[in-house]
């Protein structure tokens, strides 16, 4: 069994040993099969027969292969998106422009220059490429780049408040996914929480009224997945600076989205911006860089120069600072939006005739149907923005949207009103011919269960 080449490609997963030992388990469970034993068989299971032996000893690879990731935990893989929703954060956020991705490799498999100056044979700073970048690209006087958004905003807060109050309305005290809170990160940061105004108005009277020797500074936070409608009323960022000057308070401001420059897109025409925030006079925003940037996970803070580069000395900065991968892969999306050039997640606005140009040939492929279907930017972004198009749709009950999730290759989709729902908007073109595969070879499994 150890010489299949199905066991042989697990060892350099969860090496010889685990899977010989595995192997052995599988062997043993099928024996007590053969003679009646087995505790899991039905009571009115078939006697076994030499055609149901086959079959067994076929489905040991795949089912030592489960049984060794429920243990120890199954590689990475990668992964089709089509459920319309583009900045997926259960399947990594942004997915990298397939030039950055392929010019990796060249950066990762031998040194580079990150922190050395070639021309003057001395140490450099390894964030000056993204930091200059940043500063074209947002107006700011100063930038710094740290592994997330997260990250950023503790720095931010550690080092303007760290045992001081930071104000903050009660309206923006939110949770995002994987119970990220901003009261546990102002906790984190060793700063005190003060909240002020109501969940669905706060006032810039509110925020004076609050300012007094204890304040370490002003905090607006974007609201990410949630929307307040209704009776509502919010205080702007050029508000909270004019409050800041004068009151000698700083005033951050967590983006949270990493929308560098105003975008004329319907679903992100309100959402402010890095270079709106810069050009409003915040000492310093931050955002991320796994999400509308398009690029690797990383944390963007830029502002003002006095507050932006006294956090570049702060001790928790080299706890925080990326490595060369995420530099590398950020500074080449940076390049890609100074040149103005498409990025993956522009996909979600093909214009409808191409659109369906595209998903003609695919729904005969594979006996589909074309019907219409909101897709979303996703990743806290916009989240009651939809922008509509079509997908393919295929009835289904859930084996097969199920069976393309496990298959070679995962493809993720959803269902609604009985049907599978791919939404190739989040799928690389050049990825269409294995979402046909995948879905013919789905639809092969599944029958044969049923068989």
């Amino acid at each position: 069994m150890l010489e299949a080449q199905k066991i042989r490609s697990l060892f350099p997963v969860y090496g010889r040993e685990a899977v010989r030992v595995q192997v052995r388990l599988e062997l043993d469970r099928l024996r007590q099969w053969l003679v009646g034993r087995d505790a899991d068989a039905p009571a009115d299971e078939s006697p076994p027969t030499e055609n149901s032996l086959r079959v067994q000893i076929d489905a040991l690879p795949q089912r030592a292969a489960a049984a060794l990731a429920r243990e120890h935990g199954a590689p990475l893989r990668r992964v089709l998106n089509a459920t319309g929703v583009f900045l997926h954060t259960n399947l990594g956020r942004a997915a990298l422009p397939l030039q950055v991705a392929r010019a990796m490799p060249e950066f990762l498999d031998a040194s580079c220059d990150l922190e050395m100056s070639l021309e003057k044979g001395r140490r450099a700073n390894r964030n000056s490429r993204v930091e200059g970048l940043l500063r074209l690209l947002t107006g700011a006087e100063s930038a710094v780049v740290v592994n997330n958004n997260a990250a950023a905003l503790v720095l931010l807060l550690q080092h303007t408040s760290l045992g001081r109050e930071v104000i903050v309305s009660r309206g923006e005290l939110v949770e995002i996914g994987g119970s990220f809170r901003i009261p546990s990160i102002l906790e984190t940061a060793g700063t005190r929480l003060r909240e002020v105004g109501t969940t669905n108005r706060t006032r810039i009277d509110d925020y004076a009224a609050a300012v007094s020797e204890t304040t370490g500074a002003l905090l607006k936070v974007h609201p990410s997945n949630y929307r307040i409608s209704g009776f509502t009323e919010g205080t702007s960022p050029a508000e909270l600076v004019a409050l800041g000057q004068e009151r000698g308070v700083p005033v951050l401001i967590d983006e949270g989205s990493g929308l560098l420059r105003c975008s004329d897109r319907p679903q992100l025409r309100d959402h402010d911006s890095l270079s709106k925030l810069v050009a409003a006079g915040v000492d310093a925003a931050c955002g991320s860089g796994d999400k509308l940037v398009g690029g690797p996970q990383a944390g963007l803070i830029v502002g003002k120069s006095a507050l932006v580069d006294a956090v570049k000395k702060h001790p928790l900065y080299r706890a925080l600072r990326p490595n060369r991968g995420t530099l590398f892969a950020l500074e080449s999306v940076l390049r890609l939006h100074l040149a103005e050039e498409p990025l993956p997640i522009d996909r979600l606005w093909t214009p409808e005739d191409q659109l369906l140009a595209r998903l003609e040939p695919l729904a005969r492929a594979i006996d589909a149907e074309i019907v219409a279907s909101d897709a979303f930017v996703g990743g806290g972004a916009a989240p009651e923005a939809p922008i509509a198009g079509h997908a393919l749709a295929i009835e289904d009950s859930g084996s097969l949207l199920e069976a393309l999730r496990t298959g070679p290759v995962p493809v993720v989709g959803f269902l609604r009103d009985g049907q599978l729902m791919l939404d190739l908007r989040t799928v690389d073109p050049q990825d269409d011919e294995r979402v046909v595969a995948a879905v013919c070879d789905a639809r092969e499994r599944v029958a044969g269960a049923k068989r």
